[in-house]
């Protein structure tokens, strides 16, 4: 529970970004934090699992109880950036932006 709370922590420093990823039903895991998306690039589950031995995070992606991706080895300052830009950055991100919530 400890490790998931100091993940949400995190996320919160950067909420806007963390909200662009329609992040919603938060859990605790073993050593981390479970949570769904729903970006532009991925629409799925995350886990965010502290490695003791590394001192390190790994971030695995899962659609339909399958692991797509795990990405290993991440530094808690970069954690936010990596998650954003498997889930929500897409090559004409702020084009998309305007179009889907009509700000043009």
């Amino acid at each position: 529970m400890e490790m998931a709370m100091y993940i949400m922590r995190i996320f919160k420093s950067q909420l806007m970004i963390v909200w662009s990823w329609g992040f919603n039903s938060p859990k605790t895991i073993t050593n981390g934090l479970s949570f769904k998306v729903q970006g532009f690039k991925f629409k799925g589950t995350v886990e965010v699992v502290y490695n003791e031995g590394t001192d390190l995070f790994d971030i695995s992606f899962i659609k339909r109880n399958k692991v797509i991706e795990i990405i290993e080895g991440i530094y808690i300052d970069q954690l936010v950036t990596v998650i954003d830009n498997y889930v929500e950055k897409v090559d004409n991100y702020n084009k998309r932006v305007e179009a889907e919530y009509s700000l043009i």
